[in-house]
């Protein structure tokens, strides 16, 4: 009988923005023939992920110059709602499409289009609407906004991009401006908190560096420069211990920063050229990091920025971890689950998932059912309950 313990998912990075899942006893393995597929959709090109709670699945997509928010029973595959808006594809962004992931609050689901429209909606219908740009003075990063916003309270949070509204702070009841804040413009990684407490410190890896700020009035904490070409900061940042880990693409490299005291800059405990977080994060598990450099998947020791192992030949790829098992989905489409070894990659199943076209959407385990697409827009969904 199964043991499964099943989590939830319910925004970017899952429910503490790091990769992990608190999911258990699913099972790690599968025949020749691979994992059974419960349902597949298609929902447009782009790169978001996916969100999962309540039996409910929630990503974006784009077809015929229009975005589209889906919400499936995540058991079956039908489509519930779903909410549509114009967005013409913009021919130098690749495939093109919404870049962010869907937020679940509750009731409430939250989404950013690529050109900064941010929508409330519940069950489909739109409870409030802003846009970075026209309403706050924002600027649009070149390949457009891709962060998904930081529910804390009754406050949301996320970046802007202009001059006095860097970061900024809405009410996610009515979506009023409750601050904003710097004028830095604006990168592509979601926020996180990264200091904990009765106003924590959320990091905000924009266009420049890593700026830690006051949920409560945005007030700089700290900041560690970080400038990369074309201003691409685009994986979350890692808290490990009181210590934050960033990555950058485009042969940047990565870096262990330690924070400084009030109004300074912070200091990098190492740099390495051997981690380059181009477009998805690395997560952290029992003292390692892994994640992407560029194409090479890389195992990192986290205390000293070491490299441990390399292993070519799953492209671009992206991943999650539960239950002690990475969910590796490379960018041709493969499925691989891997033990996170610091010895050596150790992979023990993989499959053939989705047609070859590139993904860049990380894959996302809930409730026994991996869900997976690629950047094409062709999206499913798959058993991985234990017998």
């Amino acid at each position: 009988m199964s043991s499964l313990h099943a989590a939830d998912w319910p925004r970017w990075r899952g429910p503490t923005r790091d990769g992990i899942s608190t999911e258990a006893g699913w099972s790690h393995t599968w025949g020749a023939t691979g994992p059974q597929v419960f349902w597949r959709a298609e929902v447009g090109t782009g790169c978001a992920s996916f969100s999962v709670a309540g039996g409910l699945v929630y990503t974006m997509g784009n077809a015929q110059d229009t975005d589209t928010v889906f919400c499936f029973d995540a058991a079956t595959g039908k489509t519930l709602w779903r909410h549509s808006y114009p967005q013409p594809l913009d021919p130098n962004l690749f495939e093109g499409g919404p870049g962010n992931t869907p937020t679940i609050d509750g009731q409430r689901i939250y989404t950013v289009s690529r050109h900064g429209l941010l929508l409330c909606l519940e069950e489909g219908r739109v409870v409030w609407s802003r846009h970075l740009v026209k309403d706050f003075g924002g600027k649009q990063p070149q390949w457009g906004y891709t962060g998904s916003p930081l529910i804390l309270g009754d406050m949301m949070l996320l970046e802007a991009g202009g001059q006095g509204c860097s970061a900024i702070a809405l009410d996610k009841n009515t979506g009023k401006l409750l601050w904003q804040a710097g004028d830095d413009p604006a990168g592509y990684a979601s926020p996180i908190i990264v200091q904990p407490g009765d106003n924590p410190g959320i990091a905000y890896f924009n266009a420049v560096g890593l700026v830690v700020r006051t949920a409560r009035e945005g007030r700089e904490l700290w900041r560690f420069p970080w400038k990369t070409d074309y201003d691409v900061n685009a994986a979350t940042p890692i808290p490990i211990g009181t210590d934050v880990f960033i990555s950058s693409g485009y042969n940047h490299g990565a870096a262990l920063v330690r924070p400084a005291g009030a109004g300074g800059n912070a200091t990098a405990v190492w740099e390495t050229k051997a981690m380059r977080n181009q477009i998805n994060s690395s997560v952290h598990w029992e003292g390692h990091l892994y994640g992407f450099d560029e194409s090479t998947l890389t195992c990192l020791e986290a205390a000293t920025g070491k490299v441990k192992w390399t292993q070519r030949g799953l492209g671009k790829g992206s991943l999650m971890l539960a239950d002690g098992r990475l969910v590796i989905l490379a960018e041709s489409g493969r499925l691989v689950i891997a033990r996170p070894s610091p010895t050596a990659y150790s992979p023990l199943a993989e499959a053939q998932v989705l047609g070859k076209d590139r993904c860049w959407s990380v894959p996302v385990l809930a409730h026994g059912r991996i869900f997976a697409k690629n950047n094409l827009g062709q999206m499913v969904a798959l058993n991985v309950r234990a017998p």
